[in-house]
C-alpha cells in the first residue's frame, strides 16, 4: 500500500531550499508514495516544475493578507469582517516596527497567524516541513501525522532566533533532517537533549540534468576575449554578502581588470547595489540579471563562480557551478570547508573584499590555476541522486 507524504512551504521562489524541494519531488518514487504538497502562497518561479504526480493543496484563504500593504490588508478585512485576521495582521504590523530581527518577527508572529490557518484534515503517514520556522510550526501545529520531520537548510547559530521556541517544537518531531553534516553537528550543539534526532541528507543534484539545461541558449553578450566573466547565482539579501562582493569588483576595476560581475536573482538588497554601481560608475560592469528559471547556461558561459556569503547551510548553487566545472572563489563562513577543498577544487578567502579581491586576481592573473581547478572538478562525481533512499528510510516505518 501506497504511502501518503505531505511536505509543507512557504513558497516556489528562486531559492536553495525550494530548489531542494522541487529536486525531491523530481526524485520520489510515485509508485510507492502519494505526495501532497501544501504551500502558504502558490508564487514563485518553480511552480511550474512540481512535478505532475503530486497534488497541489489549495493556498490557505487568509494568508495573502499577509503578504500585502498594512493598509490595503486591513481595509479588506475589515470591510469582509475579518476582525480576527484584520487583529493579526495589526500584530504584524506591529512586531515589524518593534523588532528588527525578521526571524525573530517571524517566530513572534506564528501564535497570531497560526490562528488564523485552518488545520489540514487528512492524516498522512509523514508529514515533512521542509524549512525552518513556519513550514515546521504548521507541520507541528495544523498537521495530522504518524511521523512528522523537520527539514533545516540553514546555519541556526547565524539566524539569532529563540532557540527555546525551537526547542519545543523540535521536541514534537520525530526527526530533524539537515543538509550537511557540519549543520547535524551544530543543531546537536545547540540542542543536545535531542541530538539522536537530528539526521543528514544532501541536497539532491543531477548532473546529467544541470549539464543538459546548461545547453540552452541564451541570449548572453559577447564580451572581448579577455574580460573576464564572474557570476553569482543567489537572493540578493544582506546574508549573501553581496556588499563585501561589489567591493571588490570596485577594487578590481580601479586596479584595471577588464571584468563583468553578473548577478542572478532578486532580494531586499537591489537598491543598495543599484546605488553603488551608479556611485562607482559600473555601468556594464556589474549586471543584475533577475530571476532565471534556468541558470546554468549563464554559469557555463562564465569565467569565475563567486560566493561570497556571510553563512551558509550547504549551498545548492555552489554544487551546480562545482558540476560544470568553474573555477569558484567563496568565503570562509562557517561551513565553507564542506564546500571547497582550498586550492584543490576552489579558493578560499577571508570575509573582506580584499581578501576576496586577492583570491580573484589570483584566478585572473593565472589561467594555469583556473584550469587546474575546473579538471580536478571534471574528476568527480557530485550526483547526489541516492540521498532520497535516506528519506525512504525514515519513513519506512
Amino acid at each position: 500500500m501506497k504511502k501518503n507524504l505531505l511536505f509543507i512551504m512557504n513558497k516556489l521562489v528562486c531559492g536553495g531550499a525550494e530548489k531542494a524541494l522541487i529536486s525531491v519531488l523530481e526524485t520520489i518514487d510515485y509508485t510507492n508514495y502519494n505526495v501532497d504538497l501544501f504551500l502558504f502562497q502558490h508564487q514563485g518561479i518553480f511552480m511550474n516544475k512540481i512535478p505532475r504526480e503530486v497534488n497541489l493543496l489549495p493556498e490557505p484563504e487568509n494568508y495573502r493578507y499577509f503578504d500585502m500593504s498594512f493598509k490595503e490588508s486591513i481595509s479588506q478585512l475589515i470591510g469582509k469582517g475579518k476582525l480576527t485576521t484584520a487583529y493579526c495582521r495589526g500584530a504584524l504590523g506591529y512586531l515589524s516596527k518593534t523588532k528588527e530581527n525578521g526571524a525573530i518577527i517571524e517566530q513572534d508572529f506564528w501564535k497570531y497567524l497560526s490562528s488564523t490557518l485552518r488545520p489540514i484534515k487528512k492524516e498522512y503517514d509523514a508529514a515533512i516541513g521542509f524549512q525552518e520556522k513556519n513550514p515546521i510550526y504548521f507541520c507541528v501545529d495544523k498537521v495530522q501525522a504518524k511521523l512528522k520531520i523537520g527539514w533545516i537548510h540553514t546555519d541556526y547559530n547565524k539566524l539569532g532566533l529563540n532557540l527555546e521556541q525551537e526547542r519545543t517544537y523540535f521536541h514534537q518531531l520525530d526527526y530533524v533532517v539537515t543538509v550537511s553534516e557540519e549543520l547535524r553537528h551544530i543543531l546537536q550543539n545547540l540542542f543536545p537533549e535531542q541530538q539522536q534526532k537530528f539526521k543528514c541528507i544532501y541536497n539532491i543534484v543531477s548532473p546529467k540534468m544541470i549539464e543538459k539545461m546548461a545547453k540552452e541558449k541564451i541570449e548572453f553578450e559577447k564580451d572581448r576575449d579577455k574580460t573576464i566573466k564572474l557570476i553569482s547565482v543567489g537572493r540578493l539579501a544582506k546574508e549573501k554578502g553581496l556588499d563585501i562582493a561589489l567591493e571588490a569588483i570596485v577594487h578590481l576595476t580601479k586596479k584595471g581588470y577588464d571584468l563583468k560581475w553578473h548577478l542572478i536573482g532578486e532580494g531586499n538588497v537591489r537598491p543598495f547595489i543599484e546605488k553603488r554601481i551608479k556611485e562607482e560608475h559600473l555601468e556594464g560592469k556589474v549586471i543584475l540579471l533577475g530571476q532565471k528559471q534556468n541558470p546554468y547556461p549563464y554559469i557555463k558561459q562564465a569565467d569565475i563562480y563567486l560566493q561570497t556569503s556571510r553563512y551558509e547551510g550547504k549551498s545548492i548553487s555552489i554544487d551546480e557551478a562545482k558540476i560544470l566545472a568553474k573555477p569558484i572563489v567563496i568565503t570562509n563562513f562557517e561551513t565553507a570547508a564542506d564546500h571547497i577543498q582550498h586550492g584543490e577544487d576552489g579558493l578560499i578567502s577571508e570575509m573582506n573584499a580584499f581578501s576576496v579581491a586577492d583570491e580573484l586576481e589570483r584566478l585572473i592573473n593565472s589561467q594555469e590555476l583556473r584550469e587546474k581547478l575546473s579538471s580536478n572538478l571534471m574528476k568527480k562525481n557530485f550526483g547526489t541522486e541516492g540521498e532520497i533512499n535516506r528519506l525512504y528510510q525514515l519513513t519506512h516505518f
